[in-house]
């Protein structure tokens, strides 16, 4: 018997099944772009699980190159919308073809995730308060989360720094000692009016817009941006590692962080 067929592999379409179901991507509203799901299939057969922040044409090469047949992504193929199949586009595919690469993306409903999501793993990760409630009204539901919760701003800015591995922006416009923490992973900067509508005086997200700075300064909300990658690394590492448990398949995370 040869090493590769001694080498464990699974249904592309059971793991595929299997995530749909729980992420719950019928019910989850999101972007139309963020084509949730597999966005590229293959032979049929996974026998190594990648997890990436971004399906670019950096993340792709480094699963082919590594061996991997199931690439799971937080930010699909076709965030650009409808484009001619040429340049980048066509090296991507290209790509995912030669290398016989599956392309599994989920966005929002990878987010809020219960037990996956980026915010609930931020939140665990900063130790904020277990009565975590739901947050931040978006698309028919509630994407983020928020705790009552007492920080002097510069404990939970070490904090986050410790969570995401990098420095974090502070838009100090808000209490010294927070009373309501919020969590929005990703790019929700340019929500600060939404955010302090919605009862917190302090607000945890990636990235933002120049204007959000005074915005946050007149609304008295502290804002903090931990960086729209690092905020979102959490997710898609935490489901890849149950996607190997529960398929007895190897995975690793490919990073190529942003700084953003």
């Amino acid at each position: 018997m040869s090493i590769e067929e001694r080498t464990p592999t699974a249904p592309l379409r059971e793991i595929a099944d299997y995530l749909e179901t729980l992420l719950n991507h019928r019910a989850i509203a999101d972007w139309p772009n963020a084509l949730n799901g597999l966005q590229v299939e293959n032979g049929g057969s996974v026998r190594r699980i990648g997890a990436a922040v971004d399906c670019c044409e950096v993340t792709l090469r480094m699963a082919a190159q590594r061996g991997i047949d199931f690439l799971l992504v937080h930010h699909g193929l076709f965030w650009s919308g409808l484009q001619r199949v040429e340049g980048p586009v066509y090296r991507k595919l290209k790509l995912a073809f030669d290398a016989g690469l599956a392309v599994f993306s989920s966005h929002l409903p990878l987010d809020l995730h219960p037990e996956f999501g980026n915010n609930i793993l931020l939140a665990r990760a900063l130790e904020l308060s277990p009565e975590l409630q739901p947050f931040f009204f978006e698309k028919g539901q509630f994407i983020g989360l928020k705790a009552n919760v007492v920080f002097h701003r510069d404990e939970l800015k070490r904090r986050i720094e410790q969570a995401v591995g990098g420095p974090v922006k502070l838009i100090a416009g808000g209490p010294e000692r927070t009373g309501a923490v919020g969590i929005v992973t990703g790019g929700a900067g340019g929500e600060p009016f939404k955010a302090a509508a919605e009862g917190v005086d302090t607000f945890i997200t990636g990235e933002g817009p120049h204007w959000s700075y005074p915005a946050a300064e007149e609304l008295g909300l502290n804002v903090f941006y931990a960086g729209h990658y690092a905020t979102e690394t959490f997710g898609v590492k935490a489901l890849a590692e149950h996607l190997s448990v529960q398929f007895g398949l190897p995975w690793e995370f490919l990073d190529h962080p942003t700084g953003l």
